[in-house]
C-alpha cells in the first residue's frame, strides 16, 4: 500500500520590503548630510543645545528640502515603530506591508492635515507667526526623534527575541522625550505667547490635545 503524499503550500513572509524602507531612510539621510553638511551637524546637536533652533528659526525653513527629506524619514521611521509595537502585542505582523502602508498613510494624513488646519487657525486669529515658529520647533524635535527611532527599528526588526518590557521602555522614553521637547518649545515662545495667551489656549485645546485624545479613545475602543 502506497502512502498518500499531501503537499502543503509553504507561505513565507516577505521581509525584503522592510529592508528597502530602512535603506530608503539611510539614503535620504546621506543625501541630506552631503548637501547640508553644516546644518545637519547643527541638527545632530539639537538635544544638547538650541543652536540649530536659533539659526534656523525662520518659518521658511519648514518648506525647504532639508526639512522635507528628514520629515519623510520621520514618517517612515515612526510608522514602522508603531507597526513593531503592534506586532509585539499581537495586534499585527511586522512583515505586513499593507499594514505599513495604512499606518504611513494615516500618519501622513494626520500630520499634514493638522499642519494645514493650524495654518488656517493661525491666520484666522492673527497668530500665524507664532504658529509657524511653534510648528518649526515641533517638526525639528520630532524629526530628531524619528532619526533616533531608526536604529531602534533596525535592531528590533532583525533581533526579534526582545520581551514586551523592552518595547514599553522604548515607547515610554519616546513619549517622555516628546513631551519634554514640547514643553521646551513652549518655554522658548513664552514671551510671545503671553501677549496672545487666550488664542493660544484655544489653539492648544483644539489642535494639540483634542486630536490625540480622539485617537487614544478610538484605539481603546478598537
Amino acid at each position: 500500500m502506497i502512502a498518500a503524499v499531501v503537499f502543503q503550500e509553504r507561505v513565507l513572509a516577505a521581509k525584503d520590503w522592510v529592508t528597502l524602507v530602512f535603506l530608503l531612510c539611510l539614503i535620504l539621510i546621506t543625501v541630506v548630510k552631503t548637501n547640508f553638511s553644516g546644518r545637519f551637524s547643527d541638527f545632530l546637536k539639537l538635544l544638547v543645545n538650541d543652536k540649530y533652533l536659533k539659526i534656523y528659526r525662520d518659518p521658511s525653513n519648514l518648506m525647504n528640502w532639508f526639512t522635507i527629506a528628514l520629515f519623510v524619514v520621520q514618517l517612515l521611521s515612526i510608522s514602522y515603530f508603531i507597526q513593531l509595537c503592534l506586532s509585539y502585542f499581537g495586534l499585527a505582523s511586522r512583515y505586513d506591508y499593507l499594514m505599513f502602508i495604512r499606518l504611513f498613510t494615516l500618519l501622513s494624513v494626520f500630520v499634514l492635515g493638522k499642519f494645514l488646519t493650524e495654518k488656517i487657525i493661525g491666520a484666522a486669529f492673527n497668530i500665524d507667526e507664532i504658529v509657524d515658529g511653534f510648528n518649526l520647533q515641533k517638526v525639528s524635535y520630532r524629526t530628531y526623534l524619528g532619526l533616533l527611532l531608526l536604529p531602534v527599528n533596525i535592531v528590533l526588526f532583525y533581533f526579534d527575541n526582545f520581551t514586551n518590557t523592552v518595547i514599553y521602555i522604548v515607547l515610554g522614553l519616546f513619549i517622555a522625550i516628546n513631551v519634554l521637547t514640547y514643553f521646551n518649545s513652549l518655554k522658548i515662545y513664552q514671551n510671545v505667547l503671553s501677549r496672545k495667551v487666550f488664542y493660544f489656549i484655544l489653539y492648544l485645546c483644539a489642535l494639540e490635545i483634542a486630536p490625540y485624545f480622539f485617537i487614544y479613545s478610538w484605539f481603546i475602543r478598537s
